[in-house]
Order: C-alpha cells, then sequence, then structure tokens
C-alpha cells in the first residue's frame, strides 16, 4: 500500500494555549465507541465529571460544550483528559485533529485541516507542500474505479504543474481550472480524453460578460448552517476587491490535494472545482488576514458535511455557483 504525505505534514506540532483560535471551542466532539466506553467507566472526579457531559445521540456519542466550549478544556488551554491520562486516552477525534487521511484501498493520502490555525500557517506558507511516499507491506486491493481514478490522478497532476509553473494572474488560474474540470468530466463520462489547452481556456474566459457583484456568492453562504458569529459578521460585510498572492495558490492547491479524486465516489469533479473556485473568491473577497480567514471558512463549512453537500449540490442549481457567474467574477 502506497502512502502519500505532503512534506510539510510532519512538521505540524499544536501549539495549545499559544493558538489564536480552539478545536476545544464551539464544536460538540464526536466520541468514538471505544473511547466512550474507556470514560464511562473511569472512576473519581474526571470520571464522574465525563459521565456527566458524554451525550448518545441517533448518531453516536458527543462530548457536549458548555458555554462555547469542551468542558474538558481547561483555563490554561490544556486538556483535562490529556494532561491525567496521556494523549492515548483522547478520543479518536481529538488525537487525529487535524490531520487527514483519504484512504482508496491499494493507496492512501495524507494532510492537515485548514481549520487548525497553526496547520492554516503550514498550508498557506506553500512550502513543502510535494508529496512524499512511503510503501507498506500491507496489500490491499483498489476500492475505486480504476479508469476514472486514472483520469482523475492525471487531471490533478496537471493542474499541480500547471499551478507551480504559471505566473498568470490568479483569477485567470481559476478560470482555466473550471474550464479544464469540464473536459474531465467529459472524459469521466465517456467522451474524449481531456486535454489541457491553455490557450483555449483563456480565449473563452475573455468572452463571457465581466461581472463585480458578489453579494449573491456571500448571500448564498450566508444561507448555510453558520456556527460563529466571528463568520456571519465577515459574510454580511461588503466584499473588497481581492488583493491576490502567492498564498492563494497554496490555497487553491490545498483544495485540489483534499477533494479532486474523491470524485471517484460518485463520477461528478465538475462540482468539486466549482467548490474550489467558490471558495477562493469568496476567502479573497471577505476582509481580514489570509490565514485567518481561510481558518475561518474551514472551520463552518469544511468541518460541517451538511454544508459541503450544500455548495457541492448547488454547483448545479444556484445562481451564485454557475459557470457565467463564477467566470464572470473571475473576469474582472
Amino acid at each position: 500500500m502506497d502512502i502519500f504525505t505532503p512534506k510539510y505534514y510532519n512538521r505540524f506540532v499544536c501549539i495549545a494555549s499559544n493558538c489564536p483560535d480552539s478545536c476545544c471551542k464551539d464544536w460538540c466532539v464526536d466520541v468514538d465507541e471505544d473511547a466512550a466506553a474507556y470514560y464511562r467507566s473511569l472512576s473519581g472526579p474526571l470520571g464522574q465529571r465525563l459521565q456527566q457531559v458524554l451525550q448518545d445521540t441517533e448518531n453516536g456519542t458527543i462530548m457536549t460544550i458548555e458555554n462555547g466550549r469542551c468542558p474538558m478544556w481547561r483555563q490554561d488551554g490544556l486538556c483535562q483528559i490529556q494532561a491525567e491520562l496521556g494523549h492515548d486516552a483522547l478520543c479518536k477525534v481529538c488525537r487525529d485533529f487535524p490531520r487527514l487521511r483519504h484512504d482508496y484501498g491499494d493507496f492512501a493520502e495524507l494532510g492537515l485541516e485548514l481549520s487548525c490555525p497553526e496547520a492554516a500557517r503550514l498550508i498557506l506558507s506553500g512550502e513543502d507542500w510535494q508529496w512524499i511516499s512511503q510503501t507498506t507491506s500491507k496489500k490491499v486491493l483498489p476500492d475505486y474505479d480504476t479508469e476514472v481514478m486514472n483520469i482523475l490522478r492525471h487531471s490533478r497532476e496537471t493542474l499541480l504543474n500547471f499551478l507551480d509553473a504559471t505566473t498568470l494572474p490568479f483569477p485567470k488560474i481559476l478560470s482555466v481550472l473550471l474550464l479544464y474540470a469540464h473536459d474531465v468530466q467529459e472524459e469521466i463520462d465517456g467522451g474524449a480524453p481531456a486535454h489541457f489547452s491553455l490557450e483555449s481556456y483563456l480565449s473563452a474566459a475573455t468572452k463571457l460578460p465581466k461581472s463585480n457583484v458578489l453579494h449573491p456568492l456571500q448571500d448564498f453562504f450566508l444561507n448555510l448552517e453558520i456556527l460563529t458569529p466571528q463568520w456571519e459578521n465577515r459574510l454580511r460585510a461588503p466584499a473588497i476587491p481581492p488583493q491576490w498572492e502567492s498564498r492563494h495558490k497554496a490555497l487553491l492547491r490545498y483544495f485540489l490535494c483534499r477533494y479532486w479524486l474523491q470524485a471517484v465516489s460518485d463520477y461528478d469533479i465538475l462540482c468539486r472545482a466549482k467548490f474550489a473556485v467558490a471558495a477562493c473568491l469568496l476567502i479573497g473577497a471577505l476582509d481580514g488576514d489570509l490565514i485567518e480567514t481561510s481558518q475561518l471558512f474551514s472551520k463552518e463549512i469544511e468541518n460541517d458535511p451538511d454544508n459541503v453537500d450544500a455548495i457541492l449540490d448547488g454547483a448545479y442549481t444556484n445562481p451564485a455557483l454557475t459557470d457565467l457567474n463564477l467566470l464572470g467574477l473571475l473576469a474582472l
């Protein structure tokens, strides 16, 4: 089994009490069955406290939040469970976050979540993003349509190489991505092989009417589930002209690495391309520091499966996510 990891992955270290946000606030923590059983077996003050805050739901066990924070989160920014019982006693979500693993059977890809501020800093630095690989002795059969996966892996590599080499302005990069995704989707659907034609993509993009109306995109995100008032305030503030920079390329690279191959599950790459384009447009148009805005976007959107599904579905039904609207915004 081959395991692919970005170089920066092993540089991540939780900064604990120095974190400007925290994974120990705002979210209810999903507690896996083994951890829940262990916590409920504990005696003493910690065991009694855990038994008070664990709650069974139809989707599993959670640790409820109190006053917007995990009840195990101490005032010094450390976790009471980890402090008293050690790191291995944490539930799986808390042990793993912000580490990601996408397992495709005979290979897996690891990564970091943008919703962690320290992970976001590493991701958006644009450094050490290249894949490194290792092969384990574990032999596993592919768990996917090999023909479609080959298309997806080849097309993603094409885009990552293009992103690494191009000096085009970032809006043009996004336009090329979206138009190329149409060709890749056609190939997945049984059509002609996708041929990356930069000149034709740029020519097509210049012929579309321009738009400077970003509020439909903001309104779309305002109608999704909102976790924090900070996110709602940013969405309600007037959009600003994006000041594109090299870190936006790192942001797009993150979306490509995280989502592109997931299209093997439903054969739909176009909605994921629109997700990446809409996310970059929105983050660029919201006022504030790029790392902070990107981290907040991820916390609100990527960590809420219902919000992710709403965007993927909306790619075909919402006027804010039409090709014409997205490409029009990129034509500015």
